[in-house]
Order: structure tokens, then C-alpha cells, then sequence
């Protein structure tokens, strides 16, 4: 019988990205100064909670590459393993599930984009917040839930518990 132990998973759509050079590729276009100040917000608002991932799964694109690189500093004294996961990029639900799997820590950031992240996000809880602005899953947003399972190997959809969800705009100013 494996034992029941709490997971957590801290899910962060990536930061405002610059959509000033229309001819950059999708995959390459970095944030915008208000992105770059957000991410930073979002990992104080982390920090601030205990919340400290051991390991941060992100997709392999330069906004959610740059959006971790901004949080990383605040997480300095606990550097968490980071993981590029091509697979991210634009990730469906069930593909950002199969990757959750194989996670090893037992707080884990995942940094993707949007629209499988607010899929997977609704998916994953048992109850969504009350929040209008969940089913959006604005830039930055970030949700904060439970499992109780013994690896991320046997979490199912439904089961997490919401623990917090935040935005970057109710963190500024």
C-alpha cells in the first residue's frame, strides 16, 4: 500500500509577452516590460506564501523561459531544478497531465500557455475558485493546488484542491 502524501503544483501562464515584431515566430517572442515586472510580482507573492518549488517544469519558448528567469532570483536561497519541456509549448490538457507525471519533487512550478493551461487548471480541481478571472487565465496567472497522492505518477483529474489563485494586476501597485 503506498502512503498518501500531500502534493503541491504552483500552475503559471507566462508573463505579457512583446508582440512588437510581427514577423518574430511565436516561439521566440520574449515579454514586454510589463511582463517582466509581473513574473517578478507573482514569485514575491510565492516567496511571500511559502510556496518553493523543488522543481519547475516549463515550456521550452523564450516568453516562459524569460518569465522563470524573472522569478528565479526570488527563489535563490532554494533553487529548484528547472526542466525545459519542449512538449509545453501550446500543450493541451492531457499532454500537460502527462507531463505533470513525471515530475519528482513534491512542489512543482509548471509554466505554459494559454489555451491548454486554463484547460488543465479546470480540469485538475475538484472545485474551481470563484474567481472571474479563472476561466480566462490571464498573463501571469497563477494557481495554487493540493493533491493528496503518493507521486505525481497517480494524480487524476478533479482531485487537486485550490488552494490560492492570484493574478499579476491585484499585485501591482
Amino acid at each position: 500500500m503506498s502512503s498518501m502524501s500531500s502534493l503541491r503544483l504552483i500552475l503559471t501562464r507566462h508573463a505579457k509577452s512583446d508582440w512588437g515584431d510581427p514577423a518574430a515566430p511565436d516561439h521566440a517572442r520574449p515579454l514586454n516590460a510589463r511582463g517582466r515586472r509581473a513574473a517578478g510580482l507573482m514569485a514575491d507573492w510565492l516567496v511571500s506564501r511559502g510556496d518553493l518549488p523543488g522543481e519547475v517544469l516549463c515550456s521550452d519558448a523564450q516568453r516562459t523561459r524569460e518569465t522563470w528567469d524573472r522569478m528565479a532570483p526570488k527563489f535563490a536561497e532554494r533553487p529548484p531544478e528547472l526542466v525545459l519541456k519542449p512538449a509545453l509549448y501550446h500543450a493541451p490538457a492531457d499532454v500537460m497531465l502527462a507531463v505533470l507525471r513525471g515530475a519528482k519533487s513534491p512542489v512543482v512550478m509548471m509554466i505554459g500557455h494559454n489555451p491548454g493551461i486554463a484547460e488543465f487548471a479546470t480540469r485538475l480541481v475538484a472545485r474551481v475558485p470563484q474567481d472571474s478571472d479563472f476561466s480566462r487565465y490571464p498573463t501571469g496567472a497563477t494557481l495554487v493546488a493540493d493533491f493528496e497522492a503518493a507521486n505525481w505518477a497517480e494524480v487524476t483529474p478533479g482531485s487537486g484542491a485550490v488552494i490560492d489563485f492570484m493574478i499579476p494586476r491585484r499585485l501591482e501597485g
